[in-house]
């Protein structure tokens, strides 16, 4: 991430698994290849959940921040 780049954020806060990563799977599927993500969530699962989706799904997962409520989780959206 470049000190320049702003984020599209994806707000799950509030939401239970499944619901996070299925939040994250529609904003890659709107976001062009390059596209950074944050996707914020309260869902201890989603600690778990988020790396592993990247990994299935081959984007760039660059790590998680932790925030007052819950994390915030950086993914680069690969070219499809």
């Amino acid at each position: 991430m470049t000190a320049d780049e702003v984020p599209i954020v994806v707000d799950s806060l509030g939401t239970a698994c499944p619901i996070p990563v299925i939040d994250l799977a529609k904003a890659v599927e709107r976001a062009p290849a390059g596209t950074l993500l944050e996707l914020l969530s309260d869902d201890e699962g989603a600690k778990v959940d988020i790396p592993v989706w990247c990994r299935m799904k081959r984007h760039e997962y660059l790590g998680r921040e932790d925030r007052a409520r819950g994390w915030a989780f950086l993914v680069r959206v690969v070219p499809r």
